[in-house]
Parts: C-alpha cells; sequence; structure tokens
C-alpha cells in the first residue's frame, strides 16, 4: 500500500461514504474504490462494512485507519520539515575558510548571513587552500574559498581579485620602488606562510618561471606576525594589497609586485557536480551579491 492509497481509504472514513470522498479528493468515485479494494486486496481482510450508501469500520478497518493517519501526519511534517529548510529556517551550512583575508572578506557575510538565516548552523573550518580543497573532496565540507585556478575537480564562483604587494623594511633601498618583479628580489630572504597556503604556491611558481628558488627564513600563519617578521628586517613578505592595507606598519613598505600570474585571486569553490545545500546555495547568492566589495 501506498500513501495516496491510504489518503483515499481515510478520506472515505471521514466523509462517511465514497461520493463525497471523491468529491474531496478530486477524484472518480470508481478511482476511491479501487483504492480501498487495493489495501483490502493487500491485507486479506475487509476495511469497511457497506450497508446502503454507508460505509463504516470494521475491526481491521479501525486499526488501518488510525496507522494511516499517523502515517500521513507523518507525511505532513515532512514536508513542513522540507519547507523550513528549503525557506532557510532550517538547515546547515558546512564552510572552509582560510586564515589570509577571511576576516576581511567574510567576516561581514557571516554577520548578514547570520541575521537573514537565523536558524542555519554554521560549522566552519580553517584552513590553508590546500588542505580545504582536500576536505573539500573528502565531503567534509560543502564548500571553501581557495585561490585560483583549482583543478577540474571543482566548480568555482569568483569573491574578489587582488595584485600582491612585497612588504619591506622602509629603510631597505628597494622600498622607494612604485613597483618590483621578482628578479630583484631574489638575492633576498623570503618570509612565507605555512604549508599548506594557496598564496606560497603562487609566490613559488613566479619564482620558478624566473629560473630561481628563494630561500626561505621563515614560515608562519599568522600574518600579523609575517608582518612583524619584515617589520624587523628579517625578510620580504607578500600580502595581498587590500590585506596589508589593514597590517599597516610604520617601519614597513608595500611595494607593489609586477608579476603576471601573480594576483590573489579568491573563490567560493565547490565539487563538480556534487550536491549544494539550500544553505549553501544562500551563501553563494549572498557572495554574488556582494560584487567583490569590502
Amino acid at each position: 500500500m501506498d500513501l495516496r492509497t491510504l489518503r483515499a481509504f481515510v478520506e472515505v472514513v471521514r466523509q462517511g461514504g465514497f461520493s463525497p470522498a471523491a468529491k474531496t479528493l478530486f477524484a472518480t468515485q470508481s478511482t476511491v474504490s479501487k483504492a480501498v479494494k487495493q489495501i483490502e486486496d493487500e491485507i486479506g481482510v475487509p476495511l469497511l462494512d457497506r450497508v446502503g450508501h454507508r460505509s463504516t469500520l470494521t475491526a481491521a478497518g479501525d486499526i488501518v485507519f488510525q496507522r494511516a493517519l499517523r502515517m500521513l501526519a507523518e507525511r505532513d511534517d515532512l514536508l513542513a520539515e522540507l519547507d523550513e529548510l528549503r525557506g532557510l529556517k532550517r538547515g546547515t551550512l558546512r564552510l572552509g575558510l582560510p586564515p589570509v583575508g577571511s576576516s576581511t572578506l567574510f567576516a561581514p557575510l557571516f554577520a548578514t548571513y547570520r541575521n537573514l538565516y537565523p536558524g542555519i548552523d554554521i560549522r566552519l573550518v580553517e584552513y590553508g587552500s590546500s588542505r580545504l580543497e582536500e576536505v573539500l573532496l573528502s565531503g567534509e565540507i560543502e564548500l571553501a574559498a581557495s585561490l585560483l585556478p583549482v583543478s577540474d575537480g571543482f566548480e568555482w564562483q569568483e569573491v574578489k581579485r587582488e595584485p600582491l604587494v612585497a612588504l619591506l623594511p622602509v629603510n631597505h633601498e628597494l622600498a622607494r620602488r612604485k613597483s618590483i618583479g621578482l628578479p630583484a628580489l631574489q638575492h633576498l630572504p623570503f618570509i612565507l606562510f605555512e604549508a599548506g597556503f594557496a598564496l606560497n604556491r603562487v609566490i613559488l611558481d613566479a619564482c620558478r618561471r624566473h629560473g630561481f628558488e628563494p630561500t626561505v627564513v621563515a614560515r608562519s600563519s599568522q600574518i600579523d606576525f609575517v608582518v612583524e617578521l619584515a617589520a624587523a628586517g628579517l625578510g620580504i613578505a607578500f600580502l595581498p594589497r587590500m590585506i596589508a592595507a589593514q597590517r599597516k606598519h610604520p617601519t614597513v613598505r608595500h611595494v607593489l609586485l609586477d608579476e603576471p600570474d601573480t594576483d590573489w585571486h579568491i573563490a567560493m569553490i565547490w565539487r563538480r557536480g556534487g550536491y549544494l545545500s539550500h544553505a549553501g546555495r544562500a551563501w553563494l547568492d549572498l557572495v554574488r551579491g556582494t560584487g567583490g566589495k569590502t
């Protein structure tokens, strides 16, 4: 038996007959009769005692009727719960963000998202972009922010594109330049982020295109610490221009990095062909609506 036949049977009982039940269900009387007969054939006992135009429940019919009411109520509850999910009254957003740039780009969006959808549970993980791509492919999260380009296994939606700047001590001779290329920096020590940060890949790939491997003297996952190391003269650090502008230091100069294919090009990514929840789609819509503004 299925829910449609149970619905027909319940309406026969509620309406007191096949004809009024058919009108309620917008069906023919024959269709309603066949539905009830199907249930009776399946369980092997009559459900209704038919006397003239009236039908009363048998003992078996009363059991089926009570059970059918509960089953149909569960169905209605299920549909209502799914409607709440579609209306973003409930659900979970499983999101991965990198440490670099998230406070600037995504913290304001978090506040807006929370105000719009207070019933959504946000589960956040924070890793470098390379690690985020791994956990995204494993299904632990459904969306992540990562630097482009990404592999063909992902679909993506652009968030922001910014040039990089080199962080140099103000008294360094190269700090007076308006822009600088990596060849001019190849004999200087570099300060990079921890392994797994896609920004490292951008810098190191650009260096290799010029035929050199930089000397890396320090690594950190903390932007402020990287800035302080550059200020102390330990080496040259690199940040997206908008992030560097928010981390101004009196003894550090920001010099535009004049290199092709080194922009900090960040996007929201998800598994190609993977399912995106209503909560995830709402996050993408919100990100798209910012137009890359900060």
